[in-house]
């Protein structure tokens, strides 16, 4: 018959099977550490009598278990971008790497974000980062057995009200004009549909643009949200990516073989001081141009935008031109509404327009009603 013990620290069990004894802390810090030991002993004994597998001494896993279980997962199931998970979990690799799960309590966490906000982090930042701690540990808690026995209160810090960014026409006009050719068609697909730059843009292949159809389109598994996106080329986009295409075939000649990419780098890029090699050669797929895109915003009058504003504008410009908000969605790739709301951005241009419309409906309300009172004492 298992036995309990009572520490005065905190709970404990001791329990006796056949010939074996064995003590085993619970691991939990309570006010009635007897009621824990219990609590812990009777689900043992539940899964033994069941035949499930027995949990693990939970007083004994660390923090690095926890995460590289999520490593795991992540790796196996690819339902998150795996760097970007890995970017939120390096600071809380070099704050909780050898510390016992149940350790890690809110009290911890505090000190956590007051270490990240003297770094300077914002709010924002550290709560994604808290966010990948809840994670793990409700992710530790479903697995059978389950790893840990209560997920840590983590509060989340107040963020800054969401970037309010966005171009009107005239200041893209400023900037796009300042870039190179094929910069220019990067930045009118991001400014007409709102798509994401980096991971959307630039990694469009030649065999994603159907110039006969009209189209350009992003495979399954290479958006943000996984999903497959189509749009209808404008007649001014549909001539400046043909002028692309037409640059691009011109390099493939140059180099003598084939370059399956829209945006690609015409010339070998500088060496790296470290390595000794190029940082990118001809062909190549263009990853980036912040450089650019600062020096070019900057000649425009325009510093500090940024080219994830773009998003914003396509969104307003979108639901302003009269398209339901549902194929706006689809255009710009917003998978949920909260997010879509967060990006749909009301300008001061907007409210003096909404203003201009009443008083336009008005001024035709009253000549239609002042008509029949006309008629009336022509009448007399």
């Amino acid at each position: 018959m298992p036995l309990l013990r009572q520490r005065r620290s905190a709970g404990s069990k001791r329990s006796f099977l056949a010939t074996e004894r064995r003590r085993e802390s619970t691991g939990i810090a309570r006010t009635r550490p007897k009621k824990a030991a219990q609590d812990v002993l009777k689900s043992r004994e539940g899964r033994a009598a069941d035949g499930r597998p027995l949990p693990p001494r939970l007083d004994r896993i660390l923090y690095d278990e926890l995460a590289e279980d999520v490593r795991r997962h992540y790796r196996t199931s690819e339902d998150r971008d795996t760097q970007e998970a890995e970017g939120r979990l390096r600071p809380l690799d070099a704050c909780f790497t050898g510390r016992r799960a149940a350790e890690i309590t809110t009290d911890e966490t505090t000190k956590y974000v007051e270490r990240r906000q003297a770094k300077g982090l914002a709010n924002g930042t550290i709560n994604r980062e808290l966010a990948m701690l809840r994670h793990i540990f409700r992710f530790a808690s479903e697995q059978d057995p389950p790893k840990v026995v209560r997920v840590p209160v983590i509060r989340l810090l107040k963020e800054a009200a969401p970037r309010a960014g966005f171009f009107e026409r005239e200041q893209y006009e400023a900037v796009r004009r300042r870039l190179r050719p094929d910069l220019q068609v990067a930045v009118a697909i991001a400014y007409t549909f709102g798509w994401r730059m980096r991971d959307e843009v630039l990694t469009l292949e030649r065999r994603h643009v159907d110039l006969g159809t009209g189209t350009i389109r992003l495979d399954p598994g290479s958006t943000k949200n996984d999903e497959d996106r189509v749009v209808y080329l404008t007649p001014a986009l549909n001539v400046a990516l043909a002028e692309q295409l037409d640059r691009v075939r011109a390099l493939e000649r140059k180099l003598g073989r084939i370059v399956p990419f829209v945006f690609a780098h015409a010339a070998d890029g500088p060496l790296n001081p470290k390595t000794g090699l190029r940082r990118y050669q001809a062909g190549d797929r263009i990853r980036d141009f912040r450089r650019a895109w600062r020096t070019a915003s900057k000649r425009a009058g325009v510093p500090g935008m940024l080219r994830h504003d773009f998003r914003r504008t396509a969104l307003r410009n979108l639901v302003n031109d009269g398209t339901p908000e549902k194929v706006a969605m689809l255009i710009t790739g917003h998978k949920t509404r909260s997010v879509f709301d967060r990006y749909h951005i009301v300008s001061p241009e907007d409210l003096k327009a909404a203003t201009a419309r009443i008083v336009q409906r008005d001024s035709h309300r009253n000549s239609h009603n002042s008509a029949p009172a006309a008629e009336m004492v022509s009448r007399k």
